[in-house]
């Protein structure tokens, strides 16, 4: 009797085994090792599936590969006299592929490498291929986190064509010619605050108090799409890249740097063009009129963050001093900025204080220390007023009804928020309210209620799991986590696309060219964007989790045998996560633990002793000792300090 067969998507996992995803309904079918039949991770393949016996689960044999995902591979090379090969730094890609000497093309032993597969592997070969890309020379600082980068197909530079369009348009300053129809701002106080490495100010403010008592907020983005036009080679790898992605000390920019760091960015001293949005805000925090419009200003300071905080906290006398222009403006932001974050809170938007890496990497990209990045009054300032830039934005566009990209956060689904409601009682933690429709005035009382225990961090991480994922969409479907109706980003269009086709858009109707033609064309452009740049985000923030792991786990292996003080972040069949106190994150596995046997209680999300009784429970705190440490899959292993 002939086995059933079915058509699936291979995953497979670094250790040899794997799942077909199938494209019916049906459970997953494991693959084992031996039963791969060639096919490598991504292919779509034929599986025939093994009959169940009684206890087992689905299985299957994979007898033909119908379609291969894989073209090109980044690696490790290695080589002998006569032949060589590339070991893939993603283990699910299977067994190393083997390179004839004529196919080396200059590669030597240890350099970052893309091979390009010339052969597939089938039951008795492995795959074969040639060297088309040399990433990184063995030894060279990066060559690491350019090698993630080059696996998800980013690239650091530009087709040609791009970069000649980019030298045309970034040509000398802003032109008189330029300025026809712009409101001249370059006599206001107008300052940009950035952090010190920063190099692309895509953002500046000002500030003014009003006659009446009211404040006058400026926000001036950078005109990006005065350089930047539509359907042009630079618009078309924007949009292809969809945003910039930031990786310690790398970054994949979405415009050259001609534009990103020349002349779009809001540089002091010079005159640049910009879109602003002037927000007229009561001392109690509500806007009561606004004004959009294209305009040009002049910076009148490249001020740090570190600095303004220091003034604003310490009281700093030397900075004081040294600012003296622009300090007062300073006050008055610092005052307005508390009244937004007031108000935003009451109406219940989500502020979670999540402790942040920040990994210092030598000249050589090693990292040297891992410390909790900063995230004080100046960067909360900046903060409060692009989230009212980017709110006042949304809704002003809602309502003329033209076709628009808006940032959405869903509310949490009720099964979510009940998994939830039962992680809290661990913690004596009462949720009020219905799972159903949970209002985030809700949690934010929670974050509030564990602000400062010890177990703060891992409420807030339990808390963030179980909200839904925000995504660029052309519906206004509100900001659950800032409690807004209305939402979009309107201030960074440097570095992210979906604010670059908001600022053509807006630009169409400030100019009056919203015709049923340009409508109907930013529809479908719109959606297009909207789709990419929710894709490119996602793919951007997982990259920078991998950097991040990787630098993690290679700083911590220079510390095996030391010990430290943690706190229990998350607890599982096979081991307690336990995080330090700068954030690196490590296991200890149950069969680790030689006291006892520990039996896994997940509803109460902890471990206990089978004949002791002793508790591991999230949130708790442990000592540990640094074990062991696997930099190639990111795996830190800890140890319960005797």
């Amino acid at each position: 009797m002939k086995r059933p067969e079915r058509i699936g998507t291979l995953s497979k996992h670094r250790k040899g085994f794997g799942f077909v995803i199938t494209e019916d309904e049906n459970p997953d079918i494991y693959i084992s090792a031996r039963s791969m039949g060639g096919a490598m991770n991504g292919d779509k393949v034929l599986v025939e599936v093994i009959p169940k016996t009684s206890g087992s689960s689905g299985e299957g044999i994979i007898v033909k590969v119908l379609e291969r995902n894989t073209k090109e591979i980044v690696g490790t090379f290695e080589k002998s006299k006569r032949y060589g090969f590339v070991a893939p730094d993603d283990r699910r890609m299977g067994e190393d592929i083997f390179v004839r000497k004529k196919d080396f093309h200059g590669a030597q032993r240890g350099d970052k490498v893309v091979v390009q597969i010339s052969r597939y592997p089938d039951k008795e070969n492995s795959a074969e291929g040639k060297i088309v890309e040399i990433i990184s020379r063995r030894g060279q600082a990066g060559g690491d986190i350019k090698a993630l980068m080059r696996a998800c197909g980013l690239r650091e530079t530009f087709p040609s064509r791009v970069n000649a369009e980019a030298k045309a348009v970034s040509k000398g300053g802003v032109t008189d010619r330029e300025l026809a129809g712009r409101r001249d701002l370059r006599q206001k106080t107008i300052i940009t605050i950035d952090g010190a490495d920063s190099k692309d100010f895509d953002d500046a403010i000002s500030v003014e108090m009003l006659p009446g008592g009211n404040y006058l907020l400026g926000v001036h983005i950078a005109d990006v799409t005065h350089y930047v036009k539509e359907d042009g080679y630079l618009d078309q790898e924007a949009l292809k890249r969809g945003n910039s992605v930031y990786l310690i000390d790398q970054v994949v920019p979405m415009l050259p740097k001609k534009l990103s760091n020349g002349i779009c960015s809001l540089n002091p001293d010079v005159d640049r063009l910009t879109l602003s949005v002037d927000m007229e805000v009561t001392p109690q925090g509500e806007v009561v009129d606004h004004d959009i419009y294209e305009s040009v200003i002049h910076s009148k300071a490249r001020m740090v963050y570190s600095e303004v905080s220091d003034m604003l906290e310490k009281n700093d006398l030397a900075l004081m001093k040294k600012h003296r222009a622009v300090f007062e403006d300073i006050l008055i932001m610092d005052k307005l900025a508390k009244i937004l974050r007031k108000k935003r809170e009451e109406r219940g938007s989500l502020d979670f204080d999540f402790d942040e890496a920040y990994i210092t990497l030598d000249a050589s990209g090693i990292p040297v220390s891992v410390d909790i990045a900063e995230r004080r009054t100046a960067n909360k300032l900046v903060e409060e007023f692009m989230l009212l830039a980017n709110q006042t934005v949304a809704e002003h566009f809602y309502w003329m009804e033209v076709p628009f990209v808006y940032r959405v956060h869903e509310s949490p689904s009720p099964e979510k928020m009940e998994e939830f409601r039962t992680f809290l009682r661990g913690f004596g933690i009462r949720m009020k309210g219905d799972v159903d429709s949970v209002h985030p005035k809700t949690l934010n009382g929670i974050l509030e209620k564990v602000s400062g225990k010890n177990y703060e961090n891992v409420v807030n991480t339990v808390m963030l799991r179980s909200m839904q994922k925000a995504f660029y969409g052309t519906d206004c479907g509100g900001h659950f986590g800032l409690a807004l109706k209305y939402y979009c980003h309107f201030t960074s269009p440097i570095r992210r696309y979906p604010d670059l086709i908001i600022h053509r858009i807006i630009k169409a109707c400030l100019h009056g060219e919203l015709d049923s033609g340009t409508v109907k064309n930013f529809k479908k452009k719109t959606r297009e964007a909207a789709e990419i740049a929710s894709a490119t985000e996602r793919q951007a923030i997982d990259l920078e989790r991998q950097v991040e792991k990787m630098k993690k786990a290679e700083y911590i292996s220079y510390h095996i045998g030391e010990s430290f003080d943690g706190i229990i972040s998350g607890v599982t069949t096979y081991g307690i996560y336990v995080q330090l106190e700068n954030t690196i994150e490590g296991m200890i596995r149950l069969d680790s633990l030689k006291d006892d046997y520990y039996i896994y209680e997940p509803e109460k999300y902890r471990v206990v002793g089978e004949r002791r009784h002793k508790i591991y429970m999230l949130g708790g705190k442990v000592r540990i000792t640094v074990d062991s440490v696997s930099i190639e899959n990111r795996e830190i292993n800890f140890v319960i300090e005797e």
